[in-house]
């Protein structure tokens, strides 16, 4: 009888190789769509506060850049340019997404993207001792420690979500 294949990611390979703790959860969904990222903590169990969805960006000095913002909220554009140290920031178009980071979407991890990008990250996350980002793929998402997740993306924590 042949045992069920755990999913191995990059990200996770990425994490393992830089000894940094994580626990990766499989879940099932059917579409990606609007809210699938609630949807993907609702499925996995986890709260919303706590579940973060990578997106990404281009400012108009420093190009390309990684965000990551609580799956209820939006990033703030302009919050965004003043920390990366643009005048404007606008978001990637999700044609541009597999090019740019190896990623699809609703599977965008901030971990092990073609290239490393400059990353932000919503403050809010430092509040928590774990928290959640994809793994790489839609169907898995990987939970651990802001400050492992710094380690391995060299992120940068700040207010860059909407107010509500």
């Amino acid at each position: 009888m042949a045992k069920d294949k755990k999913t191995v990611t990059n990200a996770m390979r990425l994490l393992n190789a830089a000894k940094i703790e994580y626990e990766a959860i499989e879940y099932s969904v059917d579409v990606v769509g609007e809210n699938f990222g609630e949807t993907v903590a609702r499925v996995t169990g986890i709260p919303c506060e706590k579940s973060f969805k990578t997106l990404v960006a281009r400012g108009d000095k420093t190009g390309i850049m990684v965000c990551c913002v609580p799956v209820t909220a939006e990033v703030d554009l302009k919050k965004l340019a003043k920390v990366s140290g643009n005048k404007k920031a606008e978001m990637s178009h999700v044609s541009e997404l597999l090019p740019l980071t190896g990623y699809v979407r609703g599977g965008v991890s901030p971990i092990g993207m073609k290239k490393k990008y400059p990353t932000y990250v919503n403050e809010t996350a430092y509040a928590f001792d774990k928290i959640a980002v994809s793994a790489g793929i839609c169907g898995a998402t990987l939970i651990l420690s802001p400050q492992g997740l710094q380690k391995i993306t060299d992120c940068k924590f700040c207010d860059i979500a909407k107010e509500e």
